[in-house]
């Protein structure tokens, strides 16, 4: 097989991901992506844990300058949206366009023809479609195929994802066992590029508009208190309001165009459909009429049975069998037949759209 390069983190994932394809007889290299202004000082962060895994374990290490690309792909989208009172993904687009793009070009001038990555995820190719399928991790606490949906055909067919069908525990087990440096090294934060998790710290040089102090409403337009700024505040949240009323009010929206904050009551967070934009379809061919499926609306959500209509080109209308909390505009929302990824999308309202066809049962590709 031709070289293969691994996106090395310094975590256990990657670094075990590493281990297993060196010790299958591969020739690989390590390869660590900079995206913040701080990455190349930081040696004794990430880039100096996979530098010591890379010579633990004999290969060539390379650091690669992403940080420009990175900030244009994902730091100002997320910004953006953060703005417009939505919710972003940004490891979806961080997948899509940094890892398996962006990375995966400068490997392969390296030589690298495959990509492998630490991710929780499977591949398997459908000898009768002849599609390339993701398919969830084994371990389904630590499934990461959520993040991934977004990738194409050609992106999957050059990713190789090691640790997928090892747990966790398995992981780290093995980590231990190779006595890699990294055994007992903790689990990496939520969004790589904002530190300590500080959203708002973060944001505050960006959109310094989200954090205008506005008006808390209710959905008659009637003000009940006011707000600190719409980026304090996420769709479904109760708690820290400042609001004295007879019964628990929730937020079900943000308006950003008149700084406002919107509550209501807990029926008013409810909703059974949602309508999604910017579709990539990966196990089956974009559909020309309604399917049935699961769909996960947060990366930590149980899945829910849903009815698909595609409505326009790239733009589905969602019908769940039971309502769901919270649905965010800016979230991803995810489909599966099984551990099979079908394919998602990026949650555009969580209102009507148009009345939906007759329903075709999806064939299960398994």
């Amino acid at each position: 097989m031709a070289n293969i390069a691994v996106a090395m983190s310094g975590g256990v994932d990657s670094s075990v991901a590493a281990a297993l394809l060196k010790e299958k007889g591969f020739d690989i290299i390590g390869v660590t992506m900079l995206v913040r202004p701080e990455s190349e000082a930081d040696l004794s962060g990430s880039v100096a844990a996979a530098r010591h895994v890379a010579d633990k374990i004999g290969i060539r290490h390379y650091t690669v300058d992403l940080k420009a690309i990175f900030y244009d792909k994902v730091i100002a989208p997320f910004c953006e949206e953060y703005g417009m009172g939505r919710t972003p993904n940004p490891c979806v687009w961080c997948n899509r366009y940094i890892k398996f793009d962006a990375l995966f070009g400068q490997a392969r001038s390296l030589g690298a023809g495959y990509l492998a990555t630490g991710h929780h995820a499977r591949i398997e190719s459908n000898e009768i479609t002849g599609r390339i399928l993701l398919k969830k991790g084994l371990d389904t606490k630590k499934d990461q195929s959520y993040f991934l949906y977004a990738l194409t055909q050609e992106q999957l067919e050059h990713a190789l994802f090691p640790v997928g069908s090892f747990t966790k525990e398995e992981v780290r087990a093995i980590a231990r066992e190779k006595n890699l440096p990294i055994s007992s090294r903790p689990e990496s934060q939520d969004i790589c590029f904002i530190p300590d998790n500080n959203y708002a710290e973060f944001l505050k040089d960006f959109i310094p508009q989200a954090f205008r102090p506005g008006l808390i409403l209710d959905e008659r337009g009637n003000r009940l208190g006011s707000h600190r700024g719409i980026m304090n505040y996420t769709i479904g949240q109760r708690r820290g309001l400042g609001i004295a009323a007879s019964q628990p009010l929730y937020v079900t929206a943000l308006e950003p165009e008149r700084n406002a904050v919107i509550v209501g009551g807990k029926e008013k967070v409810l909703s059974d459909e949602l309508v999604a934009s910017e579709m990539n379809w990966i196990a089956i061919e974009p559909p020309t009429g309604a399917i049935s499926a699961r769909a996960r609306i947060r990366y930590r959500h149980a899945e829910a049975n849903v009815t698909i209509t595609p409505v326009e080109k790239n733009l589905v209308y969602v019908k769940f069998k039971k309502s769901q909390p919270a649905i965010t505009p800016g979230q991803a929302v995810v489909f599966y037949d099984g551990d099979i990824v079908l394919g998602g999308g990026t949650i555009v309202s969580s209102g009507k759209w148009k009345t939906p066809g007759p329903v075709k049962e999806l064939v299960s590709n398994g």
